[in-house]
């Protein structure tokens, strides 16, 4: 009984230890403001590179990543490009992201460049990019 035990503790203790982590790094700048190209530097690690949730990053999260290819199917039928730039910007939450684990895109796009409407061509490029990976 005694070694069943220790074998469990020990089991479990493996189990732990492969547990991924995610290392936050900061984001390394881009001149593009093509929403294809900001997709898969930014947000594929966690949504994976067909926006459905995924990618390298998603084993070591707490909440798998949203599939980003049903928000259409989960909003009615509709896009919801403004709720969707509220969530890049931080100004809306999403409950899967918890304490706002998902980077607010919007300061990190403002901090690479003072230009402002640089700053906007990404978002609303992304967005868009978004929108189109939507399932039919």
């Amino acid at each position: 009984m005694i070694l069943k035990s220790l074998l469990l503790l020990i089991f479990c203790g493996m189990v732990q230890a492969q547990q991924p982590a995610v290392k936050q790094v900061p984001a390394k700048p881009t001149a593009s403001v093509a929403g294809k190209d900001l997709f898969h530097q930014y947000c594929a690690v966690c949504h994976g590179p067909d926006g459905k949730g995924g990618g390298p990053a998603a084993p070591a999260m707490k909440s798998h990543p949203t599939d980003l290819s049903q928000i259409s199917r989960n909003n009615g039928g509709k896009f919801p490009d403004d709720h969707i730039m509220q969530v890049l910007k931080g100004e809306a939450s999403v409950t899967a992201h918890g304490n706002q684990a998902m980077p607010i895109w919007g300061t990190v796009f403002s901090n690479m460049s003072t230009n402002l409407v640089l700053t906007q061509s990404r978002m609303h490029g992304l967005v868009q990019y978004i929108a189109d990976m939507q399932a039919k």
